[in-house]
């Protein structure tokens, strides 16, 4: 389900916006139409959807039109032409009223000046989005509280701003943002005045907070890494134009134009990979503790294969089984895993970087197993697929 819909959309700053959208349809570009009307493109026929629970990242180089984007998304800025929908609702038509009403209720925008107020209490302002919409006193506190609580910000509520690190002022916008409980949050370079190491740890509490919130996201940056870490998706812009959509993956191994490639080619690729992104399915498997070591070494041996992982029923990981083991169990009329099962083998999480699994596989012969937190098995690495899937990229030389 698409949470926003954007069609066609333009934004010109100037007087005169009808002629330049008509060079614009005669192809003159952005600086043509300056030189030539005084009209600023800002937002050139952009199309793009967002989906419910999506975090969908739009980057590009300061004057991209990045920033002006999101802000027709709310109509802070008024588009010149177009449509944006939030849930199917074009607010390109609507009336105040009703524009109030998504702006209190369904979305929520975090600027990357924090924007809080100084005089007010961490929990004031935490609350303040709630006050403005009418609600109780009672029940904004205790919305604030929990969303204070979410940011890692529980026991500063009656701290005043100035008592706060950057990182922390920053953490009282998004609670701000997330205590109103939109459905959509706007994040307009909401981590770039912040130093390398707390806008890491921002991006970490945001990357944790929507595996738990699930929240529909659009987040704007001029920093690649950034990009490739929080999104879903990316959209890349120059001159107010998106000239390339895709998932971190596409964006780095397929670049669309020069421009995309110049913009990746210093990405080191072995550190943005992950282990999601290369590994296989696991579809060749034995049932612990149901199958034996002649059905092991029958399924190895039909998928040309030296080994094989043991799961049980709900998929948790039971260990690995070798080819030469198997066959020693069966010739001494073995009936059971148990004696051949090998349980220390190497595993890592689905987002383990393609940089930290090489530590994982070098100098082993066995697979890297991938699972998640409740060690259910998601995948398998090994060695020639991560170099494969580098050398894609470019990043292996003959």
């Amino acid at each position: 389900m698409n949470i926003i819909e954007v069609q066609n959309l333009y934004k010109i700053f100037g007087k005169k916006p009808k002629k330049a959208l008509e060079m614009i349809s005669q192809g003159y570009s952005k600086e043509d139409i300056l030189a030539d009307t005084g009209q600023t493109v800002g937002i050139n026929n952009v199309s793009f959807t967002v989906k419910a629970g999506e975090s969908f990242v739009v980057m590009g180089l300061s004057g991209s039109g990045k920033s002006t984007l999101i802000r027709c998304l709310n109509r802070l800025i008024e588009p010149t032409s177009g449509h944006v929908l939030i849930e199917g609702k074009d607010i390109t038509n609507m009336d105040v009223e009703d524009l109030q009403e998504i702006r209190r209720k369904k979305v929520s925008m975090v600027f990357q000046s924090f924007a809080i107020f100084p005089h007010r209490t961490v929990l004031e302002n935490a609350a303040y989005g709630l006050k403005v919409r009418g609600v109780s006193p009672k029940e904004r506190e205790e919305k604030a509280f929990e969303a204070l609580e979410m940011v890692g910000l529980k026991g500063w509520e009656h701290s005043l701003p100035s008592q706060l690190s950057g990182g922390m002022q920053q953490r009282v916008g998004l609670a701000r943002a997330l205590a109103t409980e939109p459905e959509i949050l706007l994040m307009d370079e909401a981590f770039s005045a912040l130093d390398p190491l707390i806008r890491k740890e921002m991006q970490n509490e945001l990357l944790e907070l929507q595996e738990r919130m699930r929240k529909s996201i659009l987040f704007i940056t001029h920093d690649l890494d950034e990009a490739l870490r929080i999104g879903d998706r990316i959209a890349l812009m120059k001159d107010g134009e998106i000239v390339q959509i895709g998932t971190p993956e596409e964006i780095l191994m397929s670049p669309s134009t020069k421009y995309v490639q110049k913009f990746v080619e210093d990405v080191d690729r072995s550190r943005v990979l992950t282990a999601e992104m290369v590994m296989k399915k696991p579809t060749v498997v034995v049932y612990f503790p149901k199958d034996g070591p002649r059905v092991a070494l029958r399924r190895m041996e039909e998928y040309s294969i030296s080994s094989i992982f043991v799961i049980d029923r709900e998929r948790h990981l039971k260990g690995l089984v070798m080819a030469e083991d198997a066959l020693t169990a069966v010739e001494n009329n073995k009936k059971d895993l148990d004696e051949i099962l090998i349980t220390d083998i190497p595993t890592a999480l689905p987002d383990t970087s393609v940089k930290d699994m090489f530590s994982l596989l070098t100098g082993k012969s066995l697979p890297l197993a991938i699972i998640n937190e409740e060690r259910k098995l998601q995948g398998v690495v090994v060695r020639g697929s991560v170099m494969a899937k580098l050398a894609e990229g470019g990043m292996v030389n003959d």
